[in-house]
C-alpha cells in the first residue's frame, strides 16, 4: 500500500492497483506540489462540503471517471449539479468498493457549500472514514473537534493508521489530537490539516515528538511525500525503537 500526502487533508491511498483519494484540495493550497490534473483516482471520499476539502473533486473525478463517495446531501450536489458519478451514504453506513470497505463515522464540525453567488447551502453532516484494505484499518478523521465517542470508535475498530487534524482554529489542535490518538487507539498517526493558511500553522514535527513521548508512532509527511506500508512492515515499525518512521 502506498500512502501519498498531497497537503492539507488530501490523502491518497494506492492499493491493489486502485486509488482512493480523500478531500482533494490542490489549486487553493499554496503548499501543494502536485497538480489536480496529475492525480488519478477510482474513488474520491469527501468528509464534508467545505471548499478546502472538495475544490478539486470535480476535475479529478471527470479526468479519472472516478466515483465520489459522500454524505447524501453532498453526493446529491455532486450528482445533480456537477453530473458526476456518486455513491451517497450516511454516518454509520459502510460501502464495499471491492478492494476496500469504507465506513462513515461521525465528526464534529460544520458543512456547507459556498456557491458563486455567495450563497451557502447545507452540505450534510461532516464525517470521517474508516477504511479497511490489505489487512490494515485506516482512519481519516475529517475536520473535527475532540469528542468522547472517539474512544468508542477505537474500542470497536483496531485503528492501524490515523490521519488526524492538528491545525487548531477550525479543528482540534495538537493537544486534543494527542488525546484523539489515544482514544482511537491509533498505532501510527499522520497529522493533517495544518500550515495551509496562517490560522492553522503548527509544528507537526513537535506533535510527532509528543506522540513518541506517549509511546505512539507517527510521521509528519511533507506535501507530495509517500510511504510504503504493509501489515507486516507496520508491525515492525511499531515495535522499533528510535525515531519516527521516515519511509521504507
Amino acid at each position: 500500500m502506498e500512502i501519498v500526502y498531497h497537503g492539507h487533508s488530501c490523502i491518497q491511498i494506492v492499493t491493489e492497483g486502485k486509488s482512493l483519494l480523500f478531500d482533494p484540495f490542490l489549486r487553493g493550497n499554496p503548499l501543494a506540489v502536485t497538480k489536480a490534473e496529475d492525480i488519478r483516482a477510482d474513488y474520491i471520499l469527501l468528509t464534508h462540503a467545505h471548499t478546502d476539502h472538495i475544490l478539486d473533486a470535480e476535475p479529478i473525478a471527470r479526468a479519472s471517471d472516478a466515483t465520489i463517495v459522500a454524505t447524501f446531501e453532498l453526493a446529491m450536489y455532486m450528482s445533480a449539479r456537477k453530473k458526476l458519478k456518486t455513491i451517497d451514504m450516511n454516518i454509520g453506513g459502510t460501502v464495499d468498493l471491492g478492494f476496500a470497505k469504507a465506513k462513515m463515522i461521525q465528526a464534529f464540525h460544520s458543512s456547507g457549500i459556498f456557491l458563486e453567488d455567495d450563497q451557502i447551502i447545507y452540505g450534510g453532516m461532516p464525517a470521517g472514514y474508516i477504511v479497511q484494505t490489505e489487512g490494515l484499518t485506516l482512519l481519516h478523521a475529517g475536520d473535527t473537534a475532540l469528542f468522547s465517542d472517539m474512544k468508542m470508535i477505537g474500542d470497536r475498530h483496531p485503528i492501524d493508521i490515523a490521519f488526524l487534524p492538528i491545525g487548531d482554529h477550525y479543528t482540534m489542535g495538537p493537544d486534543d489530537a494527542l488525546q484523539a490518538a489515544e482514544w482511537f487507539g491509533a498505532k501510527f498517526v499522520i497529522p493533517v490539516h495544518y500550515n495551509s493558511f496562517p490560522p492553522i500553522r503548527q509544528d507537526a514535527e513537535a506533535f510527532v515528538r509528543r506522540l513518541e513521548a506517549q509511546g505512539r508512532r507517527g510521521h509528519a509527511l511533507a506535501p507530495g511525500e509517500k510511504l510504503e506500508v504493509t501489515a507486516s512492515s507496520l508491525q515492525r515499525l511499531i515495535a522499533r525503537d528510535g525515531k519516527s518512521y521516515s519511509g521504507e
